[in-house]
C-alpha cells in the first residue's frame, strides 16, 4: 500500500509529492489527461501550444525565488523577454517573468519526474478506514495510508466535508474563475509585443505565445483571459454558448491590436471555475495527523504560483512535526 495518496498535480500537489517522495512512497492521481493543473497547456499542433492558465513564475518570497533561480540554472524555466505592456496604469513593482521552456508545466514535471502518477482518474468519494484511505474513482478504488487534496477549497469541501475541522468547513472563500480563449493569427510575427494588461470590456490580459520563443510559425497564437467580471457573469453558461461568447472576446482583440478580424481564428475556449482567490485564510495548510489528511494550495494564501508552493511547504513541515499515527 502507497504511503500518500496525492490528488491533483498543480504546484502545490507537485511540490508536496517531491518532498514527501524523498522519505516515502507516493503516488499522484489527476482527473486530467496531463501533469500540471492550472500550469497546464493547450497543444495547438506538434510544438505548438498555449499556456492557456498560469502565465508565467515570479516571485515576491525570496525561498520561492531561490527556487525559480535553480531551476532557470537548470534550464528547465527562462527569462520571458520582449515588451510587457500595461495599459491599466496600477503601481506595481516590476519582477521578471519566467516560463517553462517547453510549457509552464515543466516545473511541474521536473518535481514528479520520478513519481507515480495516475492520469483521466477522477476520485468521486473518499473513506476513512482505520489504518488507510479507500478513494473511489468510477473504475477502480485505490488505498493509501495518508491522503494529500489540493483541489481549490469548494471542491475540497464537497469531497472531504465530513473528515474536516467543524472552523476549516465553516470558512467563507470566494474562488474566482477565469475564463481564457485561444485564438491564432495568420501573420502577425512583425508585432513586437509579449504581453499586454488592459482594463477591457471584456479582457484583462493578452500573451503573446510566439515571443516565448519555444517555436517558429508563419501563425501568431494568442492567449486571451478575461476580466473577473465577465468570467462571473459566462462561468456557468459558456459551454452553451461558445461562439458567442469568443466571439466578443475576439472582436475586442482585434480592436485592441488593430488587426483584422478575417486573420483570426478561435482554436477554443477554457473556463477555470475555482480559478483563485484573492484572499489570504488564517491557515497555510492544513493537517490532522489523527485521521492522516493534509489538504494544500494557493488558494489558503493567496492567488499566486508562489502560494500554492508555500502551502506545500507549510504542509510538509507539519508532518514532520506531527507524523501521522500508525
Amino acid at each position: 500500500m502507497i504511503d500518500y495518496c496525492i490528488l491533483g498535480s498543480g504546484i502545490s500537489g507537485s511540490t508536496i509529492a517531491n518532498l514527501l517522495s524523498k522519505s516515502y512512497s507516493v503516488e499522484i492521481i489527476d482527473k486530467a489527461r496531463g501533469i500540471g493543473g492550472r500550469c497546464s497547456s493547450k497543444k495547438f499542433i506538434k510544438n505548438l501550444n498555449f499556456d492557456h492558465g498560469l502565465q508565467y513564475f515570479s516571485s515576491k518570497n525570496y525561498k520561492f525565488a531561490r527556487f525559480l533561480k535553480k531551476l532557470e540554472k537548470n534550464k528547465i524555466l527562462k527569462e520571458w523577454s520582449g515588451y510587457h505592456l500595461d495599459f491599466t496604469f496600477k503601481k506595481k513593482i516590476s519582477y521578471s517573468k519566467l516560463i517553462g521552456k517547453k510549457g509552464n508545466n515543466d516545473l511541474n514535471k521536473f518535481l514528479i519526474s520520478k513519481i507515480r502518477k495516475k492520469f483521466s482518474t477522477e476520485i468521486i468519494k473518499i473513506t476513512n478506514q482505520k489504518n488507510y484511505w479507500e478513494l473511489h474513482s468510477k473504475f477502480k478504488t485505490i488505498r493509501s495510508k495518508n491522503l494529500i487534496i489540493t483541489f481549490p477549497f469548494p471542491q475540497t469541501k464537497k469531497i472531504a466535508k465530513s473528515y474536516l475541522k467543524k472552523n476549516f468547513n465553516n470558512m467563507k472563500i470566494n474562488m474566482v474563475p477565469n475564463i481564457t480563449l485561444m485564438i491564432s493569427q495568420k501573420g502577425g510575427n512583425d508585432i513586437p509585443i509579449s504581453s499586454i494588461k488592459v482594463k477591457g470590456k471584456y479582457i484583462s490580459w493578452i500573451a503573446n505565445e510566439n515571443s516565448k520563443k519555444r517555436f517558429f510559425n508563419k501563425r501568431t497564437l494568442w492567449t486571451v483571459q478575461a476580466n473577473e467580471k465577465f468570467s462571473k457573469n459566462i462561468i456557468n453558461t459558456f459551454k452553451k454558448k461558445r461562439n458567442y461568447f469568443s466571439n466578443l472576446m475576439m472582436r475586442e482583440l482585434a480592436q485592441l491590436l488593430n488587426i483584422n478580424n478575417k486573420n483570426l481564428k478561435v482554436f477554443g475556449i477554457h473556463g477555470w471555475k475555482y480559478s483563485y482567490s484573492n484572499f489570504k485564510t488564517s491557515y497555510e495548510s492544513y493537517w490532522d495527523k489523527n485521521i492522516r489528511l493534509g489538504i494544500c494550495g494557493d488558494w489558503f494564501i493567496g492567488a499566486k504560483a508562489e502560494h500554492a508552493w508555500l502551502s506545500a511547504h507549510s504542509l510538509f513541515k507539519k508532518i514532520k512535526k506531527n507524523p501521522p499515527k500508525n
